[in-house]
């Protein structure tokens, strides 16, 4: 399953950055952080390879504008 940045909600994509850098589960939305449990892109507290390239990727993308 390929997932893009613009697939997910906004809560998911917040949930995504804030694991990215490092900062507690706590702020993260339940329900976000369970869908992306499910998709395969969190595991425990982290971010899995695939939700880091996700993350790296939209930020590149937006750099690149």
């Amino acid at each position: 399953m390929d997932i893009s940045w613009a697939d997910l909600d906004t809560a998911e994509q917040r949930t995504i950055a804030i694991l990215g850098a490092g900062l507690s589960i706590e702020l993260c939305d339940p329900l976000a952080f369970l869908t992306l449990s499910r998709l395969g892109l969190v595991i425990g507290s982290h971010l899995t390879a695939a939700g880091h390239n996700l993350r790296r990727d939209a930020v590149v993308k937006s750099v690149a504008g």
